[in-house]
């Protein structure tokens, strides 16, 4: 069986997040869900969620999983909210331990900060599958990005997260802590060994040079011979090159600060004071 997506975008962040469902039942699971987030006030709106939930309900589908293709570093994950108001449980990669542990450093968290990947229902590995009603997924780890990217490969459809772009954009960055080119390469050849047919849905368009709509579809044969970066049996010595080369012009993603606290927390904002206000942390000159 082959899955039903429905796509949200949010052009605030260029974030696409999706529903999918099984085409005969009610199942479905959420990926890369979106908290609206204003960092000059440092308020939260749950209106992106807000959408997901309606369309849900109004479609009488039942939601099995809340996944996460990693910890993301330019929008806030609306995982615990959606998991309040639809239920499901909440996955991603098993290595959000080096994430959680590398970022509890950085933000100075303390021993309170639990970095074994409780905070979330079910950490995922290589080669795991998971049901969505009779839909069957399965998890290819693929790194590079971040050490806890995940591609979901659900039916003939593959949620890559950030690891791939559309095929006139590219690739994600890797110089985030933990990244490497060298391993995002790798993981690259993973997802372009599945079939041709197989529909990849990335998990950010920004409208590349010449594009005037925003595209978050494309298919396995089209990237391998059409991306930018990777198509066309570009080496992994032309692959790391450039994209190292490109990673050094880029400036950090605007919300990653608030981005990787709530994140690594599955969602969850850090620990209330006595007087039950939240803060988040700036650290100076860590990143």
């Amino acid at each position: 069986m082959n899955p039903i997506v429905k796509a949200f975008f949010d052009e605030a962040t260029n974030t696409v997040s999706y529903v999918v469902r099984d085409p005969n039942g009610s199942a479905c699971a959420i990926i890369d869900s979106v908290l609206d987030f204003d960092h000059a006030s440092g308020r939260t709106d749950t209106s992106s969620a807000d959408e997901i939930i309606a369309w849900v309900e109004s479609e009488g589908l039942k939601t099995e999983w809340i996944l996460e293709s990693h910890v993301h570093a330019d929008h806030l994950s609306a995982a615990p909210y959606l998991q309040e108001r639809l239920g499901g449980k909440i996955g991603i990669g098993e290595n959000i331990t080096i994430v959680q542990d590398t970022f509890g450093k950085v933000f100075n968290e303390g021993t309170e900060f639990q970095r074994d990947g409780s905070q979330f229902d079910q950490l995922f590995k290589e080669g795991d599958r998971f049901m969505i009603g009779q839909l069957r997924g399965e998890v290819l780890h693929t790194p590079g990005h971040t050490p806890a990217c995940l591609t979901y490969v659900i039916g003939d459809a593959a949620f890559v997260g950030d690891t791939l772009f559309m095929p006139d954009f590219g690739t994600a960055r890797c110089d985030f802590p933990g990244g490497s080119s060298e391993t995002l390469f790798q993981s690259i050849q993973k997802i372009l060994a599945l079939p041709d047919d197989t529909r990849i849905f990335v998990g950010h368009d920004y409208k590349a040079p010449g594009r005037d709509e925003y595209a978050w579809e494309t298919t396995v044969g089209e990237q391998k011979a059409l991306n930018i970066h990777i198509g066309q049996g570009k080496s992994i010595e032309e692959f790391v090159s450039m994209r190292d080369a490109r990673d050094a012009t880029l400036g950090m993603p605007r919300l990653i600060l608030p981005s990787l606290q709530v994140n690594m927390r599955a969602g969850q904002m850090p620990e209330p004071d006595e007087k039950g206000d939240v803060f988040l942390k700036i650290p100076v000159n860590k990143i």
